[in-house]
């Protein structure tokens, strides 16, 4: 009996000095990472995490719209390949949308139309989005003002070239690295970290700003807050009034913050909603930012953001994965894990896959997984396109 007493008392004092060394290393972000992910099972961001951090309430649309059905809705059945694509990978929504009406959707795990899960970095198209609206608005000059007139922890040095349309092209020359897996790398930091704001403003330069594409969320966060100080408005208000509602969303979104003190939202991922009311941003962007009559982005911003900047990257623009197969040109929103909406402007299609897991191996280009080709070419041979 005493052995055992001992032996708890020696845990507690352990676990006592192993919080003490988190936080004396400013590591304590790790106890939020393993309260809310490890110690649930899984070794990184899940599709339903949102409901263990705090959130902000994006109200349903003041006049939802809902999509209608295709005169062929669900006339099909998935293929074999789709099918068995949907249990490997664990998909929870296949939507197929064609000339704006739903032609086929299914669910899976439990989930439905209106069920809410994590769309990751597909959030990063929105906040591109809505830099192009505060330009539009005059918050932001134009794509070449200085980063710096934001955010002063980037006015020395070559950070003082950076612009906001290096943020959106994903072309900043700061040092993040993009690791999802590893518990100490500064993705991971952003993710647990109740002050973001602070994570990122520590950020260094590693090389010229506006040269090269360089994949990094954090490209995303500096972007929202510049938007945020250039509008004097919440990210998750103007991302309200400027998209939310007009597009007539069928269901209220939550959006992740840092903390309830500090009220970031950790805009390079972690808007929490459903396959229809993704795909509305698609149809927005497909239809060259016009809604119902009403051009709620500058056609010549949404011309611009689904081209690539640079031509030796030309699977990205601004804020869209672009990605050509079948002798198209697609353009995309992408998220960690699979989560995707998926366009075609000329056939008038639009293709959004939620689910657990993307395939691991990378197709011919290289750069994408297999999934997104299976998932473009089994929604055309359904349609007989």
């Amino acid at each position: 009996m005493k052995f055992i007493k001992k032996l708890i008392r020696s845990i507690i004092i352990l676990f006592g000095l192993l919080i003490g060394v988190l936080y004396l290393t400013d590591t304590d972000y790790l106890l939020k990472a393993v309260r809310t992910i490890y110690m649930r099972g899984h070794t990184t961001a899940y599709l339903e995490d949102y409901k263990h951090f705090d959130n902000q309430t994006i109200a349903v649309s003041n006049n939802p719209q809902p999509w209608p059905n295709h005169k062929g809705y669900n006339s099909v059945e998935s293929t074999k390949e789709l099918s068995q694509a949907h249990k490997d990978w664990g998909t929870i929504a296949y939507v197929i949308i064609k000339n704006d009406s739903i032609w086929f959707e299914q669910y899976y795990d439990g989930f439905n139309e209106d069920s809410k899960s994590n769309s990751f970095s597909m959030a990063k198209s929105y906040v591109s989005g809505l830099m192009f609206k505060a330009i539009q608005d005059g918050y932001i000059k134009s794509l070449n003002q200085s980063v710096c007139d934001f955010l002063p922890a980037f006015c020395e040095g070559s950070a003082a070239k950076m612009t906001v349309g290096d943020l959106s092209s994903m072309a900043s020359g700061t040092n993040w690295d993009e690791a999802y897996y590893s518990p100490l790398s500064i993705t991971t930091r952003a993710y647990f970290d109740d002050d973001l704001a602070k994570v990122m403003n520590g950020l260094n330069m590693a090389t010229e700003p506006g040269q090269v594409f360089k994949y990094a969320s954090g490209d995303t966060q500096m972007l929202a807050m510049v938007i945020e100080n250039a509008t004097g408005k919440k990210l998750y208000d103007y991302f309200q009034t400027s998209l939310w509602n007009p597009l007539g969303s069928e269901n209220e979104t939550l959006w992740q913050v840092d903390s309830e003190d500090h009220d970031l939202v950790k805009a390079y991922c972690c808007i929490a909603s459903n396959a229809k009311d993704f795909a509305r941003y698609g149809k927005l962007f497909k239809d060259y930012g016009k809604w119902n009559g009403q051009q709620i982005i500058d056609s010549n911003y949404v011309a611009m953001s689904i081209k690539p900047r640079f031509k030796e990257s030309p699977e990205y623009g601004y804020g869209w994965w672009l990605h050509n197969q079948l002798g198209k040109d697609f353009f995309m929103m992408r998220g960690h894990l699979g989560q995707y909406v998926i366009v075609q402007p000329e056939d008038n299609l639009i293709i959004v896959r939620l689910g657990h897991q993307k395939s691991p191996n990378l197709s011919s280009d290289g750069i994408y997984t297999y999934d997104i080709s299976l998932y473009i070419e089994e929604a055309y041979e359904m349609l007989g396109l």
